[in-house]
C-alpha cells in the first residue's frame, strides 16, 4: 500500500495547467506543420500564424489562446494507493486554482442560469478511474468552448451501424464549419450509454494525434472518418482546404443490444493535453 497526499495530486494539476495553458502538444505542433506545407494561400497563412502564435505564448509566457478552457481533469488511481490529505476534488480544484490565478488565464467558469462567475475557473470537471498498481496518472485538459458548443451526441440504432456512425461524425463537422477554429481534432466515442459515450469521445481526445485505436475496426472508421473529413474542404478558418482536421480518434466500449450510441467531441486547432505520472 502506498499513501500519498493529495497535496501531491493539487500540485501536479497546478504544474500540468500552467504548462497546458501556455503551449500546443508536441503531436498537434507536428500536425500542424504538415498540414501547412499542404496548404497555399489564406489556409497557409492562417496554419502559419497559429504556430507563429504558439512561438510567441512561449516565449512570454501567456496563453497560447484566450480561451483557457475549462479544466478538465482525468486520474488514473491505482488500487494500491491509500490517500490522504484534503478530499481529491478540493485537491484537484486547488491547483486548478493556483495555476489559473499564476498565470493570468481567464477565468470561464459560471453559474448555468445566473451567469455569475465562480471567479477563479473552478470546479473543474474531474472524472476518476480505479485502476491496477500503485501509480496516479494525471492528465490535464483544457477545453475551451467554441469547439466543445459544436459536440454532439446521437443515439443511432444498431441498424445504421458503421456507415450511420461515420455519417453522424461528418454531418457534425460539416455544421460547425468555421466556427471551432478548424483544423479541428475530433474525439468519438462508441458504445457505452448516454453519458459514458460522451465521456469516450473526451478521452479520445487525450490521445496522440495520428495514433490508431488497436482494434482494426474502429482504427478503419478512424481512417475513414479523418478521410471524408478533410473532403468537406472547411479548411484552416474556414478558408477552404485539404486540412480541415488534424486528427480523429475513437473510443469504444460495450452497450446495450438495442442501443449504439455515438458522441462526436470536437477540439480546435490548439490542442492542449499534458499529463505525468505520480
Amino acid at each position: 500500500m502506498r499513501l500519498v497526499n493529495t497535496s501531491e495530486i493539487a500540485d501536479c494539476v497546478y504544474r500540468l495547467a500552467l504548462k497546458a495553458g501556455r503551449s500546443l502538444t508536441d503531436d498537434c505542433r507536428a500536425a500542424l506543420r504538415a498540414a501547412t506545407e499542404r496548404e497555399q494561400g489564406a489556409a497557409k497563412f492562417a496554419l502559419s500564424a497559429a504556430l507563429e502564435n504558439e512561438i510567441c505564448a512561449k516565449r512570454e509566457q501567456i496563453p497560447v489562446c484566450q480561451d483557457t478552457g475549462m479544466a478538465v481533469v482525468l486520474l488514473e488511481l491505482g488500487q494500491e494507493i491509500f490517500l490522504e490529505g484534503a478530499p481529491l476534488s478540493e485537491a484537484v480544484d486547488g491547483g486548478v486554482r493556483r495555476a489559473y490565478a499564476e498565470g493570468y488565464f481567464r477565468k470561464s467558469i459560471c453559474d448555468p442560469l445566473t451567469r455569475k462567475n465562480t471567479g477563479d475557473n473552478t470546479p473543474a470537471h474531474l472524472h476518476t478511474e480505479i485502476v491496477e498498481g500503485d501509480k496516479i496518472a494525471v492528465t490535464f485538459l483544457p477545453k475551451g468552448f467554441g469547439s466543445e458548443n459544436m459536440s454532439a451526441l446521437k443515439m443511432l440504432t444498431p441498424a445504421e451501424g458503421t456507415e450511420g456512425i461515420l455519417e453522424f461524425i461528418v454531418n457534425t463537422v460539416k455544421a460547425a464549419g468555421s466556427r471551432p477554429c478548424p483544423p479541428v481534432y475530433v474525439g468519438v466515442g462508441i458504445g457505452g450509454c448516454f453519458d459514458s459515450c460522451a465521456f469516450l469521445a473526451k478521452k479520445a481526445l487525450t490521445r496522440e494525434i495520428g495514433s490508431r485505436n488497436p482494434r482494426a475496426d474502429v482504427a478503419q472508421i478512424e481512417e475513414e472518418a479523418l478521410k471524408r473529413v478533410n473532403a468537406l474542404g472547411i479548411g484552416a478558418q474556414g478558408f477552404g482546404g485539404a486540412v480541415t482536421a488534424l486528427g480523429v480518434s475513437c473510443e469504444i466500449a460495450p452497450t446495450h443490444i438495442a442501443g449504439l450510441p455515438v458522441a462526436v467531441n470536437i477540439q480546435c486547432h490548439c490542442v492542449r493535453c499534458e499529463k505525468e505520472i505520480l
